[in-house]
């Protein structure tokens, strides 16, 4: 089954995250064995387009959230692991979370 976004076809999850950002993924994160001259123009290139769009790293995070929440919710049912330290102490057992 192929996938479209508009009419791009996508082939991956970092194409899903490219035609979100509007950016391609390496620009942000960098590839292997990069060069410091290529990684100092790659991010010029970053903060040219997060000077132009500021609003770009919240929309990413509200983004991802969402997604996070949308396909893996049991990540938020999570428990401070001060939180079941304290009543392991006070019950002597373990706590399943």
């Amino acid at each position: 089954m192929k996938s479209f976004v508009g009419t791009h076809q996508v082939v991956s999850a970092d194409d899903y995250i490219e035609l979100a950002l509007g950016t391609p993924v390496e620009l942000w994160l960098g590839v292997e064995g990069e060069s410091a001259e290529e990684r100092a123009a790659r991010q010029d290139a970053a903060r040219d387009i997060l000077a132009d769009n500021p609003h770009l790293v919240d929309d990413a995070t509200r983004l991802a959230a969402e997604h996070i929440d949308a396909y893996v919710p049991e990540l938020g049912n999570v428990l401070p692991l001060t939180r079941l330290v304290s009543r392991r102490r006070r019950t002597g057992k373990a706590v399943a979370a």
